[in-house]
């Protein structure tokens, strides 16, 4: 199965909602490595690696996200597999310090 890598920015209400947080439940259910952050503007933005089929998930599952978020858009930016990643999590947690 082929792997990839994928750059998103997620616009809405999105922060406040938690909606990191649920990013990562989501993204150790479906096996998917990288990390999450909020931006300074209220976005959203991660990186995200794994099999191609479960980015699209992980994509999906952003477009609505946590029950309280509204999101309005998501950016992506395809790019090749890096392998960066042993886990997922939350920028500025621990590891994930960018």
């Amino acid at each position: 199965m082929s792997k990839a890598r994928v750059h998103v920015v997620i616009t809405g209400k999105v922060q406040g909602v938690y909606f990191r947080d649920s990013a990562q439940r989501e993204a150790d259910a479906l096996g998917v490595t990288g990390w999450i952050r909020n931006n300074s503007d209220g976005s959203v933005e991660g990186v995200f690696e794994g099999t191609t089929k479960n980015l699209f998930k992980m994509i999906e599952w952003c477009q609505h996200g946590p029950p309280r978020a509204h999101v309005i858009d998501i950016k992506e930016n395809w790019q090749n597999y890096q392998g960066e990643f042993k886990s997922f999590g939350i920028a500025g947690r621990g590891l994930f310090d960018l």
